[in-house]
């Protein structure tokens, strides 16, 4: 049998998923001309079960406990997340089989968020807000994004979309990255991790946007808050890992650091317990930066594109290929 005889590839949306999701995702890939016959979209675990033998694709939202023992023709693992880190790497590098994120899925509306965050500390809307739900008439002196530095640490997809609206209200951009040849150029000034120091000094608002791994895990603490200091706000749409929430609790309550606008927290759903819900200092949103309503049609095409470089024998034409 020639590569061209071979059967088309096929992919399972996992229940977990979502059966609305999943559903929908398959219709749309059927609409750009994916085979209908080769697509399945599992609502429950038995269904994922009943197919996950033949799967040469695995879409994701979690993936559940022993499925890749199962998965015995499995080529290529999507993430419907940027971030992958809740996947057994590893076992999936030994395995052979390769893995692709949905960076840029969430680049917009995240960059978005950011921006609203840093509006929102500036013009002081968050402590306004609490004024009117108590009906107190108090002005307040607000401030300008224009002219103010900020320090984005992680510039993938996300972070440069922080960058290039930052850029565009004027302020003035320090990126964070490994590769400098890759910095965007909407960063005026580019820094490497171990210039992180020098990005907190100079920084009135730093932006976590990188991915969770072992060398950003806890990346932000004691240190680097007093270094942000006392004009200096702290904004996480990472992963609440790569700051220590210790350090970070104890930095608002002293007044150490101006404030914080979290989307992501070290346990989540954040324990109604928390004293970061009662700070005036903070903004908490429930880890919904991503929200969008253009997901679904931006995760079609990812999925397109990579059905098409599995189906062609070409794992280097994978979007967005982590392993």
């Amino acid at each position: 049998m020639t590569d061209s005889d071979a059967p088309d590839p096929t992919l399972l949306f996992c229940h977990t998923v979502g059966p609305d999701r999943g559903a929908d995702l398959r219709e749309r890939l059927i609409d750009r001309g994916l085979p209908g016959d080769r697509v399945v979209a599992a609502a429950t675990p038995a269904e994922t079960d009943a197919h996950v033998a033949d799967a040469d694709g695995l879409v994701l939202g979690r993936l559940p406990d022993g499925l890749l023992d199962r998965a015995d023709s499995l080529r290529w693992v999507q993430a419907l997340s940027s971030g992958t880190d809740y996947l057994p790497l590893e076992d999936l590098r030994d395995r052979g089989v390769a893995l692709a994120n949905s960076a840029g899925v969430h680049a917009e509306p995240i960059g978005e968020q950011v921006l609203g965050y840093m509006l929102s500390f500036e013009r002081d809307l968050h402590a306004l807000a609490r004024q009117q739900a108590e009906r107190r008439w108090e002005r307040r002196e607000g401030g300008e994004l224009r002219g103010k530095t900020v320090g984005v640490v992680g510039v993938g997809a996300i972070g440069t979309r922080v960058a290039e609206l930052a850029t565009a209200f004027g302020m003035d951009v320090w990126g964070v990255k490994r590769d400098l040849d890759t910095m965007p150029a909407a960063v005026d000034e580019a820094r490497t991790p171990e210039d992180l120091h020098e990005v907190c000094l100079a920084a009135d608002y730093l932006v976590l946007a990188c991915p969770l791994t072992d060398e950003t895990e806890g990346l932000i603490g004691g240190d680097e808050l007093r270094l942000l200091g006392g004009d200096g706000v702290l904004v996480n749409v990472a992963r609440g890992e790569v700051c220590d929430q210790d350090a970070l609790v104890g930095a608002l309550r002293s007044h150490l650091i101006r404030g914080a606008a979290l989307d992501v927290f070290e346990t989540e759903p954040l324990p109604a317990d928390s004293r970061l819900w009662g700070l005036s200092n903070t903004i908490v949103t429930p880890h919904m930066a991503g929200s969008t309503p253009h997901k679904q049609e931006r995760w079609a095409d990812i999925l397109a594109t990579n059905y098409r470089a599995i189906a062609d024998g070409d794992g280097s034409g994978l979007r967005n290929r982590v392993l």
